[in-house]
């Protein structure tokens, strides 16, 4: 690692990222590639755009001042990029402008430390790629702003509790705050050393998250968030230092590529567990794992994406990129790898075994009517966890049948009151519809929540034709209402879904609610049957209770309205499933089949 005492072969400016000359990369490639000049093109207009609307103040959004920050570090990363691809004084005037009127901000609000974070990024990029146009006062400026609204506050133990967290707070904060330390190393050499070593030093902790084999807890969203500031960092760091002192080498950080890649499912949407939207966006670093690994099959999907997003994509750019902001790093990292022949991926089987165990089926990369299956164990004690686990996404002839309600809006939530980030067994968190397990694809014993202080592991998988899927204890979930239970979940060789649980009551009787998520219109078949039907095409949900007779099965449709007012709506989805009452000391198996008909 770094030491404070150690002097840094450091570059010269600019060296964050890309360095001088290597602008001739990017010149290269959008002459030759139609899809990455139209993301170049569109930066480009966009900065046009920017030059007259006026400069960004600081305007709150309840707690957080994150959007500025975040619309801060977009003007001043894109104009930078457009100034040094184009050559044009208007964007690195307006550029330098921006990063003026935030430095003048009486502070980034340190209370919400992410917004320090990305708004020292935001300057540093700036105050790095542009060195050579600022004035010897705006220097001074930028760099005292940085000392002062980011390192200054990060040493406030009232602020600095990032440190040791292992998520995406780490990453962002650690991350902008190294960037801060790179581009102002000439004004303060002993400190930028020191708390660049600082900040090497924390980001380990969040790194842990993706070990053994690249699953980030997360999910599919706040992968976007914190494996792109830790991209940021990682290549900085060699860019500017010529090393990344180890960070990419941490255990399953460079295998946690195949992550989102598995979380995209064949109809175009995302295994949105815990904090995430089913939306599925692009993501600039997977092309810096590509390079990374020599591996273009990386971005098999994020190439179609961009290949098939229309001229005017800008207008809805925050829908169609994670972290557009970070935008301009495509290009950077899509620059250096080879794209001349991206191969499909071989695998059509993961599983993923840490924090938050996953187990992923695709059955093919080219076809949107491919069959998808993905299963979810974990924690909700996770960063961002839902009480989802045992739930499961399964897509069938286009159409996702079973389907997670994602996240809600933390600002809806927020600002109405809610306790949302209390993550005990009674905090009020639980009491959001979408976040408890009754709105998820799992079971619900008693009416209860599961345990948060509970963990469901993924105990065995199957990858072969006949069956595929995997298997969870969901024992620890499911509180003293039970001694064991046992769930499958699995497709068999015409791609049609089991859900087996196995439930073995204590001394009093259980009622059991099982329960799947769906788009889908939805009725009651005189057989006991759920119909379903979506896009034109219908599937049967039935299920079995054995040992036979022991328990009388009733099937539901459940509305998902909104049981509170600050809840969000749920327009065009429903819940299905059934009830049963498992009597007490009683070993039962319930087996669910969805099948097209």
């Amino acid at each position: 690692m770094l030491s404070a005492q150690e002097k840094f072969d450091i570059s010269g400016h600019p060296r964050l990222l890309l360095t001088a000359g290597e602008e001739e990369g990017i010149s290269r490639m959008i002459a030759a590639d139609p899809a990455m000049a139209k993301v170049h093109d569109g930066i480009v207009a966009e900065c046009d755009r920017m030059l007259v609307l006026p400069p960004l103040e600081r305007v709150m959004e309840g707690k957080r001042l994150l959007h500025t920050s975040r619309e801060a570090l977009k003007r001043i990363f894109w104009l930078s990029y457009s100034y040094r691809m184009t050559g044009k004084e208007a964007y690195a005037e307006r550029a330098i402008d921006e990063m003026m009127a935030v430095c003048a901000f009486e502070d980034w609000n340190p209370s919400h430390f992410l917004d320090v974070g990305e708004m020292v990024m935001a300057v540093a990029i700036g105050y790095d790629w542009l060195y050579d146009r600022l004035t010897s006062l705006q220097k001074q400026t930028i760099s005292d702003a940085i000392m002062e609204k980011g390192f200054i506050p990060a040493d406030d133990e009232d602020y600095a509790g990032f440190y040791n967290l292992a998520n995406n707070w780490n990453q962002v904060c650690c991350s902008g705050l190294l960037y801060g330390a790179l581009a102002t190393y000439e004004e303060h050499p002993d400190i930028s050393r020191e708390l660049a070593d600082l900040y090497v030093k924390s980001v380990p902790f969040a790194l842990a998250c993706y070990a053994p084999d690249g699953g980030y807890p997360e999910g599919f969203n706040y992968w976007g968030y914190g494996t792109s500031f830790q991209v940021m960092m990682i290549a900085a760091l060699e860019s500017a230092l010529g090393t990344d002192y180890g960070l990419s080498e941490a255990p399953g950080f460079l295998d946690t590529a195949s992550f989102i890649q598995f979380m995209t499912t064949p109809g175009g949407e995302c295994f949105n567990f815990s904090d995430s939207s089913p939306m599925t966006v692009c993501n600039p670093m997977m092309f810096w794992f590509a390079d990374r690994k020599d591996d273009p099959s990386i971005i098999y999907l994020e190439r179609r994406m961009v290949e098939s997003m229309p001229d005017d994509f800008m207008k809805d750019v925050e829908r169609r990129f994670t972290e557009y902001r970070l935008l301009p790093a495509l290009l950077i990292f899509a620059s250096r790898v080879n794209m001349s022949g991206i191969n499909t991926p071989r695998e059509h089987f993961r599983l993923f075994e840490g924090k938050t165990p996953l187990f992923v089926y695709r059955e093919g990369w080219t076809s949107e009517n491919d069959a998808y299956l993905g299963i979810k164990g974990g924690s909700p004690m996770t960063s961002h966890a839902h009480m989802d686990a045992g739930s499961f996404i399964y897509e069938y002839a286009g159409v996702r049948w079973s389907m997670d309600l994602g996240m809600q809006n933390y600002h809806s939530l927020e600002s109405r009151g809610v306790d949302l980030w209390n993550q005990e067994q009674h905090g009020q968190r639980w009491e959001v519809f979408r976040l408890g397990n009754e709105a998820h694809s799992t079971l619900t014993l008693n009416g209860d929540h599961h345990l948060v202080r509970s963990f469901v592991p993924i105990v065995e998988t199957w990858t072969e034709n006949s069956r595929k899927g995997a298997r969870l204890d969901m024992t620890g979930a499911l509180g003293d209402a039970v001694t064991m239970a046992e769930r499958s979940v699995w497709l068999d060789r015409r791609n049609r879904l089991h859900v087996e649980d196995r439930l073995m009551s204590d001394d009093d009787a259980v009622e059991v609610m099982w329960v799947m998520t769906t788009p889908a219109h939805a009725h009651i078949a005189a057989d006991g049957s759920i119909m379903l039907e979506k896009d034109g095409k219908r599937m049967r949900l039935k299920m079995v209770v054995s040992p036979d007779g022991t328990t009388v099965v009733s099937p539901h449709v459940w509305s998902n309205d909104p049981p509170h007012d600050y809840d969000a709506p749920n327009p065009g989805t429903c819940r299905v499933g059934f009830t049963f009452t498992l009597p007490a000391r009683c070993n039962a198996d319930a087996s669910a089949l969805l099948y097209p008909f």
